[in-house]
């Protein structure tokens, strides 16, 4: 049968709904059949018979068609109940994540056992079906088959799974609890289930919420998945998400849960929101791919999630900094700091910087765009006194570009020469003149020895050029400077007034450098500038002058201190020898200072050099010819002369003026010409400049290796000499000793208490005061490296004398920086006689050899001695070498001073010249002279012990 078959299925088990009607069912057509059978068996042998008429079983025919028994009713009813166990299990099947249960008793044992359980009721089982009823009432024969309503046996009537509405609803209601409970499968504090309950409030089904076993909805709908979730915005750490509430279910809602992960990884991590409207993402990797998903939250546990179906990347890089602006006339100077946060294997290539006029509309911006490829950048062609708003962007390629800047405003100012402000700030100089002015200089301390450095005005973003001027004492070098100044902050030759920059000392003789130091004067460029950059000029003492070369090796120093500290100068653009245009030749004080300042740079500088001519006219400068035939290697022209600049710096303070107004005169021969020299001057400032602004910034790394080497050379040679003295006397002594020895061989070996005479080398302490820092090896009574700039024993592995492994390489015994100590004295050592028995001497080796030894083992220790000082000469003599060679392949130039007949040349001229201290000046020559020599010996090989 039919029914059994239903009654067999798991769905029929599990709501006892189903099972009930069926079995009613069942039991019901059971008895119509017994009762029709009975009838039969009691009207069949009456027929057969002839009691009753055949039309009276055709009657009871009749009635059981027209019954609510009739086979079409039956089946049409088991149709149903098929259909509504199918509907039933189509909805069961849908549930993942759920128990299904059979009575309220079960369901109440079930929402004891978890904190919360959400539980989808088919309410519409049990419900009473007229049909079923129509039954009994016929069995009872409670009806009356005239009077029966013809829809009486339309089984389908008020069915639930038969209503198109309720089924849509249901189904609506069944993606909710099937969704809510697979977003919640691992919770273990939920439990979701299926049971049918008669609610008849509810038609279909309806989903109950328990929390702690009590009922608190009889009515819960779980929320739907938000509607959209969109990216708002996207940073470099940061992802805003705009989301649109759920469908269904929002007013359940407690908060939303925003999900996210590395794509492609598992590591999800959760952000909580009170509302649906903008949600931010913070803390994310710039560069990095994102996958998002939002779900709704209630009391009794989460939604389905809206995953956003493309993963989100961050971009590449955090905005830039702030941009900091220095606007002038036409001109914003603008700078920034790199982006803080910088993504994997990111690279900038270049930075968008854009800017647009306000006009007091801000959301209509115009924005016009410039590249960079550095942190700053100006921008030119503006209009004067009109605000401008500028901000900064990243471009990194492939990768992407970054947020912008913060936007700053700021305002081009209105013009004002910059020459009359600054007349107002300066200080007046000069008694006999009102109109010269010292400008404003700001001392700043670098802490490097021989070293001052002076700022002119205020720090600024601009690039920076760097130039070092050199040149011999009546250059006009110090005067040069001024002219620059005064060029560049806009002094023209009708003004009534001029700047110096440099305050001479009167009292200084002319055969001195009014410069003693080298000094850094760091002019920052500002509103009003003839350059578009800031410069630093560094300034050097006259080389060359009437203190001779120990003072020129203290520049050398000075200079090795600038570019090796640092704080110091590491760059440098040009390289500029200031000479007088008349000299027809080079002295050889001239070409002396050309090739003592060659040889301090490195070869990469050649480029680099240029020429400035003093006290020129409008015609060639002379001097050019005279440093190409003195082989001074610099760029050159066409015509093959030096890359050179012409100046005439006598009209820059010419001391007639008009008594009105305080102008310059130009009445008179005189006037014209200083005018006509003016022009001249203000001409070639502007190719300098302009030369300049192109010129290849060369790094000091190769100038700063050769300083290094020259130094380590000098201080190489200086105590070679001291060790070749020490061998040669150490040769005397043994050459003595030994004849002593020889001489007296018969009567030593009678008497060990012999006494000879011998004379020895011993080292004795020479105060010297003023001379700088003093380097002495206590071990071996030697002094190591003097001068030395270094401070104190704190940094003596700073010392260029101790070596990268921390031993000296200048004493005999090679000792440990340890044993070294700045002092205020030096070794000397000098030839001392002493009385010493034969028996003293050779106690001093028998200590050492553990046995008695001969006059002749004797001689052949002292040998020994010698040839051990000898080896360590060689050493030294192994290291200069290396460092003649270096320097070879390094420098521009070899220091003049290595060459003995480089040196015979400037005593010549000194004796010539006559010039006050010229003896002192000689008597340092001819002690460098002896160097010269000996690195000459060097260089050819040669043996200085023999």
């Amino acid at each position: 049968m039919r029914y059994n078959d239903v009654l067999g299925t798991s769905t029929a088990q599990q709501f006892p709904q189903i099972d009930k009607k069926i079995k009613s069912f069942k039991e019901m057509c059971s008895e119509f059949k017994l009762d029709f059978q009975q009838t039969l068996a009691k009207k069949l042998p009456s027929i057969r018979g002839g009691g009753e008429e055949e039309a009276d079983l055709a009657e009871i025919l009749k009635k059981r068609l027209s019954s609510p028994f009739s086979s079409k009713n039956l089946n049409e009813w088991m149709d149903c109940k098929e259909r509504e166990v199918d509907t039933l299990m189509s909805f069961t099947r849908m549930m993942k994540n759920t128990k299904i249960i059979s009575s309220q008793n079960d369901l109440y044992k079930e929402s004891l056992s978890a904190e919360h359980v959400v539980c989808f009721v088919f309410t519409s089982l049990g419900k009473d079906e007229p049909y079923l009823s129509a039954l009994s009432k016929y069995l009872r024969g409670k009806t009356n088959p005239d009077l029966q309503d013809p829809h009486t046996h339309d089984v389908e009537k008020e069915q639930w799974y038969a209503s198109k509405e309720v089924t849509a609803e249901m189904r609506r209601k069944e993606k909710l609890f099937s969704d809510f409970a697979e977003a919640n499968e691992e919770n273990k504090n939920m439990k979701f289930l299926t049971v049918g309950l008669t609610n008849e409030t509810q038609e279909g089904s309806s989903i109950y919420l328990y929390e702690g076993g009590f009922a608190v909805s009889e009515n819960f709908e779980p929320p739907s998945k938000p509607e959209t979730v969109t990216a708002a915005d996207i940073n470099h750490n940061s992802v805003t998400l705009k989301i649109s509430p759920p469908r269904f279910g929002a007013e359940n809602i407690t908060s939303y849960s925003v999900e996210y992960c590395v794509s492609g990884e598992d590591g999800w991590q959760q952000k909580t929101e009170a509302k649906a409207e903008e949600v931010t993402v913070r803390d994310l990797k710039p560069n990095t791919e994102y996958v998002f998903r939002c779900r709704a939250v209630t009391s009794a546990g989460v939604g389905p999630a809206n995953v956003i179906s493309d993963a989100i990347k961050t971009l590449p890089c955090s905005p830039p900094g702030k941009p900091r602006l220095e606007p002038n006339l036409t001109e914003i100077s603008v700078s920034w700091e790199k982006p803080a946060e910088l993504g994997e294997d990111v690279q900038i290539l270049s930075y968008m910087v854009e800017y647009s006029k306000t006009d007091n509309n801000e959301e209509a911006l115009q924005w016009n765009q410039t590249k960079s490829a550095g942190e700053k950048v100006i921008l030119s062609g503006l209009q004067t006194e009109t605000e401008y708003a500028v901000r900064v962007r990243c471009d990194c390629g492939s990768a992407g570009r970054s947020k912008e800047s913060i936007i700053v405003k700021v305002c081009t100012t209105t013009f004002n020469r910059l020459a009359e402000l600054l007349k107002n700030k300066s200080e007046k100089i000069k008694s006999d003149s009102s109109s010269v002015y010292k400008l404003p200089l700001t001392e700043e301390h670098m802490n490097i020895d021989g070293c001052r450095k002076f700022n002119f005005g205020e720090e600024s973003t601009r690039l920076n050029r760097t130039i070092i001027l050199f040149g011999a004492i009546g250059s006009g070098k110090s005067t040069l400077i001024d002219g620059m100044i005064n060029y560049i902050v806009g002094v023209e030759w009708g003004n009534g007034f001029r700047f110096k920059f440099i305050n001479e000392d009167q009292s200084t003789s002319r055969a001195h450098s009014q410069t003693s130091e080298v000094t850094v004067y760091k002019i920052n460029h500002q509103d009003g500038f003839q350059i578009p950059f800031s410069l630093t000029i560094i300034d050097t003492p006259g080389f060359g002058d009437t203190r001779g070369i120990e003072r020129d090796r203290e520049i050398t120093e000075q200079l090795r201190n600038l570019f090796s500290a640092q704080h110091g100068v590491t760059d440098i653009d040009a390289v500029c020898f200031v000479a007088q245009a008349a000299s027809a030749r080079l002295t050889a004080t001239q070409k002396y200072v050309f090739d003592s300042v060659l040889s301090i740079f490195g070869k990469d500088v050649a480029e680099n050099i240029r020429i400035l001519a003093t006290f020129a006219d409008g015609q060639r400068p002379p001097v050019l010819e005279a440093i190409n035939a003195a082989g001074v290697p610099c760029p050159k022209t066409k015509d093959g002369l030096p890359v050179h600049f012409k100046f005439n710096n006598s009209a820059l303070f010419a001391h007639k003026r008009s008594s009105e107004g305080d102008r310059m005169s130009d009445v008179g021969e005189g006037g014209h010409f200083d005018k006509m020299f003016w022009e001249m001057g203000t001409k070639s400032m502007k190719s300098f400049f302009t030369a300049l602004n192109v010129i290849e910034t060369k790094r000091l790394t190769l100038t700063q290796e050769v300083l290094r080497e020259r130094k380590q050379l000098e201080i190489s040679v200086e105590n070679m000499q001291e060790q070749v003295k020490l061998g040669l006397a150490k040769l005397e002594e043994i050459k003595k000793k030994s004849e002593k020895l020889k001489e007296y061989e018969f009567e030593i070996i009678k008497n060990e208490n012999f006494e000879i005479e011998v004379t020895v080398m011993k080292p004795f302490e020479k105060e010297i005061s003023h001379a700088g820092n003093i380097l002495n090896c206590q071990q071996c009574h030697f002094t190591c490296h003097h001068p030395c700039t270094i401070p104190n024993d704190a940094y003596k592995t700073s010392c260029i004398a101790v070596g990268s492994d921390g031993y000296c390489t200048q004493c005999p015994g090679k000792c440990y920086w340890n044993v070294h100590f700045y002092q205020k004295y030096i070794w000397e050592y000098k030839e001392v006689k002493e009385k010493k028995t034969v028996k003293k001497l050779k106690e001093k080796y028998d200590r050492a050899r553990g046995q008695k030894m001969t006059v002749q083992g004797l001689v052949e220790k002292l040998k020994a001695e010698y040839e051990s000082l000898q080896s360590e000469v060689v050493k030294l003599m192994e290291r200069s070498s290396k460092c003649l060679n270096r320097l070879k392949e390094t420098s521009l130039k070899t220091n003049p001073l290595s060459t003995p007949e480089y040196i015979d040349m400037l005593i010549e001229e000194e004796k010539s010249e006559g010039k006050p201290g010229w003896k002192r000046r000689v008597q340092s020559l001819m002690v460098m002279k002896e160097k010269a020599k000996l690195m000459a010996k060097i260089e050819k090989g040669e043996k200085l012990l023999h």
